[in-house]
Order: structure tokens, then sequence, then C-alpha cells
């Protein structure tokens, strides 16, 4: 008692020199300290023998209060992204966080299986027919940026990277993907909308998707605002009873019935267009992005990029097509190298539905976890890649073409509901994803991406900024990984070929 009367007489001491506000804030701070204590404490002396530890390449530790069990390496990427439906789900992980922003009654916020009718249905836009067409398009609203944007105003100037990069591939995504009609209802106050659907994957939606937080209220109005622009498209549409004239997504969804025979309601139409915006735009943004910011601190390989399509299509530089982007090697791989350094999606979750065994280990998983897998960790371990912190386009010379860029067997493929993909997920290579969730906008992703590199090569030169080394860090705030902003870089515009040709006039 002698020792406690001691402790307390000098916190007593010290206390009343103190105002409440202090007394208040001090200890909300000692009980936040003590409960990280105690947490830590239980993990390391409580541990289950049967579950993972709290270290390795399998672990488990407390996330927002939930054992969270993470499997790193190839092993785990194909443990996680492949398991059964029966044992894991991610539905129940990614709904409070991905309804909000898409919208009722698509992607996670239905079943598995009508998620995966919903995946083909959306496929119609991502044949190869369809993304042989989408390269002049994505060329136009380009070079339709540069000419326009106050970002690239005169010869020279400075560039604030990832914030015009979203900007323009927004306006690619919408021509491309989602039509003409769609398209002119996109300006720069779309593009603001935009961002506030996009902070709609904040961390803590998470936890508190409702919550009336000043983020929420801009992402609910954004939601319901570009819902209605869709719908009045449809309705449009529907009230003229015109008949379809053009291939654009909305009139392929108008025709779409579930296997039910249950038409497609106009409000799903208007959502699953939101959600195939988000996911056509938004690892886009944050990789050209990553793109450009590589190219600035490697003035050499925006000069070879552009003396490759020099060499092989020509010194006049034709226009870009599929067939000639597919002979552009320098070019892929360029794209290849930032997402194998950038990977867009930095952790992928899924929910534990029945016990299961971590594979070639003792350890069970239960019920109560969520497993995580981040691939984007295997991509950058030197056990698969030398130096593979260093951006290095040329690791890929002898590389596989964009089209095939995991190393898994071809052979090896599964129907999931929307036509066959890829199986494995052993490749140290899963910028998409594995699996029935893997993403099916990733061949149109390679074909954004190249076509908006072999335009900007076309059309500048990057550096960085005066003193400035390599690139800014990554900002993992959102679901999505993407460049700390502002991440400006100088640029400065190529000089054209004057036409010699004398045109004689009679």
């Amino acid at each position: 008692m002698g020792l406690l009367a001691i402790v307390l007489k000098r916190l007593h001491e010290q206390l009343s020199y103190r105002s409440l506000g202090a007394i208040v804030a001090g200890g909300l701070l000692s009980f936040l300290v003590l409960a990280i204590v105690l947490n830590v404490l239980g993990q390391l002396l409580l541990k289950n023998p049967n579950e993972p530890p709290v270290y390795g390449d399998c672990f488990t530790f407390i996330l927002l209060g939930t054992k969270t069990t993470v499997c790193l390496g190839a092993k785990g990427n194909e443990f996680i992204l492949n398991g059964k439906l029966k044992d894991v789900n991610a539905e129940e992980i990614y709904s409070p966080l991905t309804t909000p922003v898409f919208g009722t009654g698509v992607v996670y916020d239905c079943p598995n299986s009508k998620l995966m009718e919903q995946k083909k249905m959306v496929k119609f836009g991502l044949t190869s027919e369809s993304l042989r067409s989408y390269i002049p398009l994505i060329v136009g609203e380009t070079l339709d940026f540069i000419g326009r944007s106050p970002a690239f105003k005169g010869s020279k100037g400075t560039l604030n990277v990832p914030a015009t990069m979203a900007e323009l591939t927004i306006y690619t995504a919408s021509r491309s993907l989602q039509g003409k009609e769609v398209r002119s209802k996109f300006d720069s106050s779309f593009a603001e909308l935009y961002h506030d659907l996009d902070m709609g994957f904040s961390p803590i939606n998470f936890m508190l998707p409702w919550a009336p937080l000043p983020h929420n209220r801009k992402r609910d109005y954004a939601q319901r605002k570009m819902a209605q622009t869709y719908l009045d498209i449809i309705q449009a549409r529907r009230r003229s009873g015109v008949k379809q004239d053009s291939d654009d997504m909305i009139w392929n969804l108008m025709s779409c019935a579930y296997k039910d025979g249950v038409p497609v309601p106009d409000l799903e139409i208007a959502h699953m267009m939101i959600a195939l915006l988000m996911a056509g735009q938004h690892s886009s943004s944050s990789t050209i992005a990553w793109i450009v910011l590589r190219l600035a601190t490697r003035p050499d390989i925006t000069e070879e990029l552009l003396e490759e399509q020099r060499t092989i299509l020509g010194d006049d530089l034709p226009p870009l097509t599929y067939d000639s982007l597919q002979r552009l090697p320098l070019n892929s791989q360029v794209v290849k190298e930032t997402l194998r350094l950038h990977a867009p999606i930095h952790s992928i979750m899924r929910k534990v539905k029945s016990t299961i065994q971590v594979p070639d280990t003792k350890y069970t998983i239960p019920e109560t976890h969520v497993l995580l897998a981040a691939p984007g960790v295997t991509s950058m371990a030197a056990t698969h890649f030398d130096d593979p912190n260093t951006w290095e386009p040329h690791r890929w010379d002898a590389g596989a073409s964009p089209s095939s860029m995991d190393n898994t067997d071809e052979d090896e493929k599964i129907d999931y509901g929307y036509g066959l993909v890829s199986k494995g997920a052993g490749s140290p290579y899963l910028p998409f994803g594995a699996g029935r969730h893997r993403c099916i906008g990733e061949a149109f992703a390679y074909v954004q991406l190249g076509t908006i590199t072999a335009t900007l090569v076309r059309e500048f030169r990057f550096r960085n900024l005066d003193g400035v080394k390599g690139v800014v860090g990554t900002d993992y705030s959102s679901l999505f990984s993407r460049p700390l902003s502002p991440a400006v870089v100088n640029w400065e515009k190529r000089e054209k070929k004057k036409n010699k040709e004398k045109v004689e006039k009679d």
C-alpha cells in the first residue's frame, strides 16, 4: 500500500496543475495506448497454436476488430484467390464499400451467380473486335484533351500528373467503353463528380459507409447524379422507340436478360454502367499517371519509345491501330513494368465461410477470420525479379506479350459463368487478380494504357523538376493505390516535322 500511496500522491500533484480538457485528453490517450498494448500482448501470448502466428508469410493480426489472416507469396495468392465459393466470399467484405458507390443490385450487392451473369453481359464491349475500334477513339480523345486542357497550354510547362491523367482517362474510358452519347455528358464538372464518388472507397467506409461524413454526402450526391444521367439516356431511348443505331454498352444491356428471363431493370443498367466506368477508369488513371512519372525519371526510355514507333511503324508515324500497337514491344513492356511495380489494388480480401486449412501447414482458418492476399508483394520479391524496386522496362525484353503476362499454363482455363479465363494464381505477376473475381477489363486496360502511352510520347518529352530524383510515394488511403498528389513534372511539346512537299498551284 505504501507504493500505491506514493504513486497516487504523485499523480494527484501532477493533475492538480492540469486543466480539465488536458486531463480528459490524457486519459483518452492513455486508454488508447493501453488498448493497443493489451491487443498486441493478447495476440502474442494468447495465440491459438492451430492458427497462423503474427509473423512470416502466413500470419494473423487484428484489423478493424476482425482477425485477418494474410497469406503472401505465389502459394498464398493461389490459396486465397482460387478459394472455393463455399469457403470464401468477397461480397460480405466489399458490399458495404461498393454498394453506395455503384448502386444496388449489381456487383457485390447481389448473389455471386448474378454477378457472373452481369460480367458475361459486360464482356460484349471487351471483344477483340471492340478493342480494335477503341484505339482511334482513345487517340482522338487524348489529342483533343491535349489541345484544350489548360495543363498543356504553351510549348512547355509543369503538370500535376495524377489530376491531369485522371481527367484524361475519364474521357477515354467513357468514349470507348460507354459510347458517344455518354461521352457527350462528361465534362470537367462530371470529372469532379467522379472524384467525389471515388472518395466513397475511403477505408473508413468498410465500417461506417452510412456515417453522415462530408465525403459520404458528396459520394451519395454524385452517385444519384451519375445514375440519373444514365437513366435519362435509357428512358429517352425507350420512349422514342428508335431501333438500335450503335453498338454501345447501354444498347447491349437494354437488350439483355438474366437466365430466368427477367430483363435487366433500367436502374440496374445505370448502376452497372457506373461500375463499368469506375472499373475501366480507376486502375488506368493510376497506372498512366505512374507511367508518366516514371518516364520523367527516364527520358532515355521516352526517346526509345518514339524511336521504336518510327522504326517499326514508319518515320511518318501513321495513326495507331490495334495491330500496330501489338508490334511495339517496348511500349507494352513499359505498361507491364509499371503494373508490376505499382499494382492498382494493394490488398484483396475474402470472408471465410467455412473452416479451411492452409496448404502444407498445420494451420486452420476459422469462420471468424478474413483472408487477405497482396499480389503486389510477390511482384516486388527478389526471388522472382532481379533488383525488384527498380523500374526497368527492359527486364521484359525476352518476356511474353501483354495479352499473356502471367506465367500460368494457358491450357488451364475455367468458366465461372462469364467465359473462359485463366485459373492460375501462381504467377508472381497478378496486377488484375485471379480466380472468379479476376478483372474482366484486363485486355481493355492494356489497350487503353498502351494507346495513351504511345500517343503521349509522340507529343511530349517529360522530365523531373530540377533537383527532384525518383518518383513520389504511393497513396494507400483508398481501396486503390495511386501516386501521392501533387506529383509535378516538366513537359515539353515536340516540334512537328514540317511538310516539305510543295503544292504546285495551276
